[in-house]
């Protein structure tokens, strides 16, 4: 039986970059099971731990702003869960932050609009690659092909970014942007497949930083790792 809901936010950094959604998700199962907390579960024949990542990432990403939700048979708060969770962690992976929302509320995957990322694009200047985002964001369409496996894909990649921002050098050389790529029922944009329609070369870094979510307003009860915050 379902009685509370928490959304959870977490990292996953360069050690479980390779791990697929299917992976995450019995990590994520197994993980709150050893630290003993009453995640609630669907009832049948094979029961399923009640946990929802908010969008699929891509193999070989890393992220600060992945989105969880976990439903829960008994109520606790958000910081027993935060302190209880992490003692089952591996490197990789680290709890940000958990807050309530109501039950009631949509699907945490229905809920997802954008998705903003970094990109680290090599053997590129800020001038080439601030020219090919004005060019690019100021065109009406962009037409694209992707191919997968035997398939062909065929859309207006245009349509799927909201936002382009060049922010400079890069660390490691190179250029590093900021994107802002519609994520919803309509579609999704993928970093790479974008930055290939900038004509520049491949990425050789993609972390996503954040999961736009549609605007509610709900009561909730949150808690950061690093104390507490409003809202």
């Amino acid at each position: 039986m379902k009685i509370q809901r928490l959304r959870v936010t977490f990292s996953r950094g360069d050690e479980l970059k390779y791990i697929t959604h299917l992976d995450l998700m019995r990590f994520w199962e197994r993980a709150l099971r050893r630290a003993a907390l009453p995640v609630a579960y669907s009832e049948g024949f094979t029961p399923h731990a009640q946990i929802s990542l908010a969008a699929p990432l891509a193999v070989g990403t890393t992220s600060e702003g992945e989105l969880m939700d976990v439903f829960l048979s008994q109520r606790v708060t958000p910081k027993r869960f935060l302190a209880d969770a992490a003692t089952q962690l591996p490197a990789g992976i680290r709890l940000l932050a958990a807050h309530e929302v109501g039950l009631a509320l949509p699907a945490v995957q229905a809920d997802v609009r954008f998705a903003e990322y970094e990109v680290d694009v090599p053997d590129s200047s800020v001038d080439a690659a601030s020219a090919a985002a004005e060019r690019f964001l100021a065109a009406e369409t962009v037409p694209w092909e992707h191919k997968r496996e035997d398939e062909v894909r065929s859309y207006d990649i245009r349509r799927l970014v909201d936002a382009i921002r060049v922010v400079g050098p890069s660390a490691a050389g190179g250029v590093r942007l900021r994107l802002r790529l519609r994520s919803d029922s309509q579609g999704a944009g993928r970093p790479e497949q974008v930055v290939a329609a900038l004509g520049l070369p491949a990425p050789a870094r993609v972390h996503r930083t954040k999961l736009v979510l549609a605007e509610r307003s709900p009561a909730r009860t949150a808690w950061r790792t690093k104390g507490r915050f409003a809202g």
